[in-house]
């Protein structure tokens, strides 16, 4: 059985992973990467603040703060009878749902593309929190697809370091590092990761 599969609660901050089954590759062309954004923004940010991502080609990592039940409530107003947990899920399983529908249309297949159940893992400091934002972004470069994880075009690590606006509240994930001069500086360098401390927070992923 499957492990960090607890109903997800409002007003808490997770980090959520899934992969494709059987380690299918989730993002088959380079357009389905903003596709699957596009979705997410629909689906999950009535529900949730996303602090970072990373897409993977068969797996992905995020870090969000779910919102409180009175403001996912008031966004969705016809759902009062639905526990908020069973409301929380349904839009990760809409997510999910449409974006493999869209998959097995453009590639003519059929069946489930995600694993059942994501994982999520709630995140309860702003240390811990950090260090996610890290591990997060540098995803890229551990699993080797870029020599430089700050190079890789499908996170939002780039989002930190460019002007404008953004969905992802840059001040508050700031301020977990000590502000942006310390953010960059600590993206700036390869965080040894303690063996025991990634057993007992992370995954295989």
């Amino acid at each position: 059985m499957k492990t960090n599969t607890q109903p997800i609660q409002p007003d808490y901050c997770y980090h959520i992973y899934n992969r494709g089954i059987n380690g299918e590759t989730l993002f088959k062309q380079e357009r389905n990467y903003a596709f699957f954004l596009k979705q997410y923004a629909k689906f999950i940010e009535p529900i949730a603040k996303t602090y970072a991502y990373v897409l993977m080609n068969n797996h992905f990592h995020l870090l969000v703060k779910i919102k409180s039940e009175v403001q996912i409530r008031q966004a969705f107003p016809t759902k009062g009878k639905t526990t908020i947990e069973h409301l929380i899920g349904q839009q990760f399983a809409k997510l999910f749902s449409s974006y493999a529908q869209a998959i097995n249309r453009q590639e003519k297949r059929t069946g489930g593309l995600f694993e059942e159940c994501f994982r999520r893992k709630p995140v309860l400091t702003e240390n811990y929190a950090a260090q996610a934002v890290y591990y997060i972004h540098h995803n890229p470069q551990k699993h080797q697809f870029v020599s430089d994880f700050r190079d890789y075009p499908y996170s939002s690590f780039r989002t930190f370091i460019q002007e404008g606006q953004t969905r992802i509240p840059r001040e508050e994930v700031f301020d977990w590092f000590g502000g942006k001069k310390t953010f960059l500086a600590y993206h700036g360098m390869i965080q040894e990761f303690d063996e025991v401390w990634l057993q007992q927070h992370w995954i295989e992923l």
